[in-house]
């Protein structure tokens, strides 16, 4: 599972030209499924994003996490996290999760974030979607389940 973080000051995702997912100061994450992946993984995933400390303190230091500073979280799947790029130009998608593995997992962890943080948006699962944001940094984070 691979997550990409990135500290924001705003987001939001809009599909056919409307906003479904908006948050403010918070993460927005983009989150990559394979088909190795479970709600073990999903669990781990969860507690370090939930738990990094990447907001900065009255010090100007990256020492609060995402509760510390009353953030919000929107969650965006993307498959693309699993492109293999090895062989040619044109990427492969073979390493990422089949679409209804994907999508309980992505449902879960949305669910397991819930329980955690006040606000939680998303995306659209499989849709088409236009995702906006001001990175806060920039502030970007790669987490992958494997070297966690």
């Amino acid at each position: 599972m691979r997550f990409v973080i990135q500290r924001v000051k705003e987001a939001s995702v809009r599909v056919d030209g409307q906003v479904i997912g908006e948050i403010g100061k918070g993460c927005l994450v983009f989150i990559g499924v394979s088909d190795t992946d479970t709600e073990q993984t999903a669990d781990k995933m969860v507690r370090k994003l939930t738990g990094l400390r990447i907001f900065e303190d009255g010090d100007g230091k990256t020492n609060l996490s995402l509760g510390d500073v009353d953030g919000s979280l929107l969650l965006v799947s993307q498959f693309t996290l699993y492109a293999n790029c090895r062989k040619g130009n044109r990427p492969s998608f073979t390493e990422a999760g089949a679409p209804e593995k994907a999508n309980a997992l992505y449902e879960y962890i949305i669910e397991s974030c819930r329980k955690t943080v006040p606000e939680v948006r998303t995306g659209s699962f499989g849709a088409e979607m236009e995702v906006r944001l001001v990175n806060d940094g920039p502030f970007t984070i790669l987490l992958d389940s494997e070297k966690l």
